[in-house]
């Protein structure tokens, strides 16, 4: 057997006398059409604005009456080019090379754009681009068509020119030279070679000017420790592909630790090759991406997490630190580094603890291991903020000894945790400039409010690793009337020429042996790379420190970054709001997660109720100094440890945000001191919050081999049939393959192209890219919390997150083997259901699965869906009437039903509802009107475009040259995509794997998606 653990996808499932959850899981669709509302009223009946399809859906049809329902496209005038641009192809897509870092995300990109307009984002794969795309940059592409963008410069609050800003800039500038007062540059970490260059000329030419680096979440620590022993204000870029062992102390480097971009390096080690595959031990507080693709996960509160790091140190380096670690996690926390000292080079140790003295540590104990994985070559130049010197800044601007102000991405007066503080301060300001893509919080307050380019809008370069070098270039022109900041800073340094000169200049004194235009067309440039210069410090000193911190009196908040929203710049970001977070599969919120004990002992739930959405009790958080955050609604979140709390900044904007956007609480107010980690009392609040969570929504109607995975030890001493035991029907009173029997024959479709999507659940670490990939390729369109609570989201590609018991495999198969009875089954799989303190996570992409005997076919009575040669089901819009009897036979769950118009509807206030918004639509696919079904289409346009540009080009179509929008956008490789008629392929070589397996395999649907077994480490 591959496994016999009863899986779970949410809490309330467990309840064994739990009616509702029983309900939802065989009703799909939960709530009933008002057939009362509309056939009781004559008038609406005949009413001209009452479409056919409105009618057969619903009063139900005959097949004969279903044929009638054509619908009508709407009619646009199209205006031809006058002057048609040369390097312009209507209808055919152009890509452009670029880079981006706005703070907190980078990557390095390719750019699609269609007759001008960027509408997609593709990863860079060119030697060299080693940043994929996370979900945030995907969806960057939208929030350049943001329509409350700032469009003009303001100068206290009243429009104003360029010339003027310039001029009141300048004089500024003066002023402060002449009267001694200070000139402050104010900006997110540059990771820009020219940006820099023209901060160092301007503070030049102003003696009493000075640059301070503010990054919202502060790695500040972390960079006082690197520098502290290897004189640089740097991050270690590790390269998790060279570890056999990874010891993580709080670090979720699967999400946005140092910056993310560690996943792809990850899975190489996570795939199983000749028998061998990285083992990955996770202490952490909060449950993460990181946590969830562990072998081996401790649930720790942060306290515990210092003194388990004092001990590892202890045991990998001789030392003797006193330690008071906790006594249920010493063993294993031992165990785990001995293992980790017997890895020597081949292991490797990384921490997310914001403590200098923790990360003196982890530099210590990655140089007596000589890991392979930490290098100080090529470091990350990321993340450069200071904290010292940003609390130096505001006392100097309470002080009144700042005379100008220029800040450039930042939003203090959001994301510091004094912010009334800095808001008061800023008063003090002669003159306040704020460089931003919106008028925000910030702006708002500022003397001069200056509109910033979109990234997809503006020339620059970057470094974000040492050594490497990359250009960001322009893909549209300018939407409104901006201006760059370095724009700025070339005119108050006296420099002629725009930044696109200075930039271009600049990169020829750094691509030495490369040209400019080679660069600009890779988008990338690497040259030497060197190392730092390694020093040492007092690492005993700082075992000994950490070994003495304090735990909370009550509870500990731990604060982070979702995976939606990051640190909360693209808030305004309708596909971020509703997607779903990984772990809780909740949308348009952030919440207080709470370990199972602590929530009862506090009086804190979550239940389903009759709709399929989730409510859940309100808490009210107080911090130690007496500061209150009421009403934080709250997830019950298995594996949070027990005394800790979770809580997502990012949230509770208000300024420039559509008020749809205007969701969930700023917990930047409970972010003292930059610390992530803070002493709190939690007290029950009044009243029940709705949440917007698919998790309990689309089951697969509790069938199980839905997640099939084995050990690594059985995997490499068992046959396949053990792990991946294939399902048997009886033929002919005899036992055979259900793979093997057919309801009807099948097409011959070995000639021609025939595709498949191969999926490995070793690789997908759950980081929703694909399903903002998804969103932008094929137009799906975003519906909101109310239609997503009830259970009606479009997304045609969802991640499932199933908790699994934590008990061992050969205990769980023991177990189930000594049942006697009905009554031993009832009650020890209940037992075997129970949420654990600490449960085993697995992820699995879900869509259409193509199937070539698909369910879906078969009992659509007006051929709207069908199967075409190369593999894929398809949908014809304008054919379907919304019977619903597809979604009904597909045990998959993965059709979606258009209940309203999203597009150009205000009751869906979002980019379609715009004209601004809508310059974000793929043309090459259409946009749906209400009333049909509409679902994954393996990305047909994609799979097409390849084959007639490899016909037009007169050549074979070559392996990895066929892409979907989910595979293009995965950057562990956890996807893969290709034609199984090619026998060279790599999806080929994946689908004949004996860990392959399809999707409910019993029921002989034949997908054309296929799965690969999970293995763990264990």
């Amino acid at each position: 057997m591959s496994s016999n653990k009863k899986y779970w996808k949410s809490v309330e499932e467990l309840d064994e006398n739990s009616s509702i959850v029983e309900a939802l899981r065989n009703n799909e669709f939960v709530e009933e059409i008002p057939t009362d509302e509309f056939l009781g009223n004559k008038d609406a009946l005949s009413s001209s604005s009452t479409t056919r399809r409105d009618f057969l859906k619903y009063v139900g049809f005959s097949t004969a009456a279903a044929t009638l329902a054509a619908c009508e496209g709407p009619v646009h005038k199209s205006i031809p080019y006058v002057l048609q641009p040369e390097q312009i192809i209507p209808g055919v897509a152009d890509y452009y090379a670029t880079s981006v870092f706005d703070g907190f995300d980078f990557a390095n990109l390719l750019v699609k754009t269609r007759e001008g307009r960027p509408i997609k984002i593709d990863n860079n794969t060119i030697a060299g681009a080693k940043f994929a795309a996370n979900a945030r940059i995907h969806a960057s592409i939208l929030s350049l068509y943001d329509s409350m963008r700032l469009k003009e410069p303001k100068i206290e609050g009243k429009n104003a020119t360029w010339s003027a800003v310039d001029s009141k800039i300048k004089s500024s500038v003066a002023d402060a030279k002449a009267k001694g007062g200070q000139v402050v540059l104010l900006t997110n970490t540059l990771a820009s070679p020219s940006t820099e260059k023209l901060v160092a000329d301007f503070i030049s030419k102003n003696p009493n000017a000075k640059h301070v680096v503010y990054d919202a979440v502060s790695s500040s620590e972390a960079l006082d420790a690197f520098e502290t022993v290897y004189g640089e204000r740097a991050l270690v870029d590790y390269d998790f592909s060279k570890a056999s062992l990874i010891v993580s102390v709080g670090a979720d480097f699967l999400g946005d630790w140092q910056g993310g971009g560690y996943d792809s390096g990850y899975a190489q080690g996570r795939i199983p090759k000749n028998g061998k595959m990285s083992r990955h031990f996770q202490l952490e507080s909060n449950m993460t991406l990181s946590g969830a693709a562990a072998d081996k996960r401790f649930a720790m509160s942060t306290a515990n997490q210092k003194q388990a790091l004092v001990l590892i140190y202890n045991i990998i380096t001789g030392s003797s630190a006193a330690v008071s670690l906790d006594s249920k996690f010493n063993a294993e926390v031992t165990k785990a580094a001995q293992q980790l000292k017997a890895a020597g080079s081949k292991g490797v140790l990384v921490s997310g603890i914001q403590d200098k003295n923790a990360q003196l540590l982890v530099l210590a104990i990655n140089q007596v291991l000589a890991s392979e994985a930490f290098s100080t070559l090529g470091t990350r130049q990321i993340r450069k903020g200071s904290n010292e010197k940003v609390t130096q800044l505001i006392n100097d601007m309470k002080a009144g000894s700042v005379h100008t102000l220029i800040m450039s991405g930042v939003n203090p007066v959001y994301t510091l945790a004094d912010s009334k503080v800095f808001a008061d301060a800023l008063k003090k300001v002669k003159t306040s400039v704020n460089f931003s893509l919106k008028e925000d919080e910030t702006a708002l307050l500022t003397t001069i409010a200056a509109p910033a380019p979109h990234y997809l809008e503006s020339w620059g370069d970057l470094s974000l690793t040492k050594g490497s070098y990359s250009i960001t270039q322009p893909t549209i022109r300018p939407l409104f009337n901006t201006k760059q900041f370095q724009e700025i800073l070339l005119s108050l340094n006296g420099v002629a020429g725009s930044f696109y000169d200075y930039v271009k200049g600049n990169a020829l004194t750094i691509v030495a042996g490369s040209t400019w235009n080679k660069v600009l067309h890779d988008g990338v440039f690497v040259g030497a790379i060197p190392s730092a210069s390694a020093g040492s410090a007092d690492y005993s000193a700082a075992a000994n420190a950490l070994a003495g911190s304090k735990a909370a009196q009550s509870f500990e908040l731990v604060l982070y970054t979702k995976t939606g929203l990051g640190d909360g710049q693209q808030a305004n970001n309708p596909w971020l709001q509703e997607l779903p977070d990984p772990i809780t599969r909740v949308s348009w919120d952030n919440y207080v997660t709470v370990s199972n004990a602590d929530a009862k002992k506090l009086g804190l739930s979550n239940e389903i109720v009759a709709n399929g959405g989730l409510n859940g009790s309100y808490a009210t958080i107080t911090t130690a100094d007496g500061l209150k955050l009421e009403n934080v609604p709250v997830i019950v979140q298995p594996g949070q440890a027990i005394g800790t709390v979770g809580l997502a900044l990012g949230y509770g904007r208000k300024a420039a945000l559509k008020e749809e956007m205007q969701v969930g609480l700023n917990a930047y107010s409970l972010y003292k001191g930059y610390n992530d980690v803070q002493s709190v009392s939690i007290a029950k609040a009044d009243g029940e919050h709705e949440f917007a969570c698919v998790q309990g929504q689309k089951t697969l109607m509790g069938r199980g081999d839905i997640i099939k995975e084995t050990t690594l030890e059985i995997f490499n001493t068992k046959d396949a049939e053990f792990w991946n035991e294939q399902p048997m029907v009886s033929l002919d009173h005899k036992e055979v393959a259900a793979t093997s029997v057919d309801l009807w024959g099948s097409f011959d479709r070995s000639t021609g192209h025939h595709f498949n999507l191969s999926i490995d659940l070793n690789a997908c670490t759950g980081c929703g890219a694909c399903v903002i990939a998804c969103h932008a390729e094929n137009n799906v369109p975003v519906v909101g919390k109310a239609e997503v609570r009830r259970s009606r989201d479009m997304h045609w590609l969802r991640i499932d997150r199933y908790y699994s018991s934590e008990s061992t495999f050969a205990g769980d198969n023991e177990r189930k083997e000594n049942i006697a009875g009905l009554s031993s089954s009832l009650s020890t799989f209940n037992e075997m259901e129970k949420a654990g303190d600490n449960p085993q996570v697995s992820f699995q992409p879900v869509m259409c699965q193509h199937c070539n005997h698909a369910p879906c076919e078969t009992v659509c009575p007006v051929a709207a869906t069908s199967h075409g040669r190369q593999g894929q089901n398809q949908m014809a819009y304008n054919r379907c009437v919304g019977t619903r009897y597809c979604a009904n036979n597909c045990p998959y769950k993965v059709r979606r039903f258009n209940w309203f118009l999203y597009n150009k509807n205000s009751e869906f206030d979002y980019h379609m509802n715009d004209d601004l918004g809508r310059m974000v639509l793929n043309p090459d696919v259409n946009v749906r009107s209400r009333g049909v079904m509409e679902k994954c289409s393996m990305c047909i346009q994609m799979t097409q475009a390849t084959i007639l540009n490899a016909k037009r080009e007169g050549r074979p179509i070559v392996d990895g040259e066929f892409q979907t929008a989910c595979s293009n956008a995965c950057s562990t490789g956890a996807m893969k995509f290709g034609d199984v008629n090619d026998t060279e392929s790599e999806v080929t070589k994946l689908a004949a794997d004996e860990r392959m397996y399809h999707l409910l395999e019993h029921v002989g649907t034949k997908p054309n998606v296929i799965y690969h077994v999970k293995v763990r480490n264990t």
